[in-house]
């Protein structure tokens, strides 16, 4: 009875262990954002947002049309950081193949340039 008993509590452990080994680590957190970095969309290509500022900026050249925090492929001038209607400009002095600059909070954040979004 005792070996019966103890077979059934090992088995029930066991099966506790594997079952919570298979789940998320946190049940209550539903988000899927799985980006690598943060980034805006502008124009077909992707800017990879850097913690540097730029002082000097061009003309306005756009603005995020679309914000998710949820990983898939979006259309139009999306961000995984910036919420719709934030404005894109032109950097002085630096193409925009190269970098634009975001509005954040009154200052200007610079973005480089990382390819054709959706190709990677």
């Amino acid at each position: 009875m005792f070996l019966r008993l103890k077979y059934n509590f090992i088995c029930i452990v066991t099966a506790i262990v594997f079952i919570s080994g298979c789940s998320n680590s946190n049940p209550l957190d539903n988000s899927s954002a799985d980006w690598a970095y943060n980034f805006v969309v502008w124009d077909g290509y992707i800017y990879q947002l850097t913690d540097e500022y730029v002082e000097s900026v061009d003309e306005e050249i756009g603005e995020v049309t679309k914000y998710s925090d949820m990983e898939g492929t979006y259309s139009g001038n999306f961000s995984n950081k910036y919420e719709k209607g934030t404005k894109y400009y032109a950097i002085q002095g630096i193409n925009t193949d190269e970098a634009i600059a975001i509005e954040d909070e009154g200052k200007y954040k610079k973005a480089i340039r990382d390819g054709k979004y959706g190709e990677k």
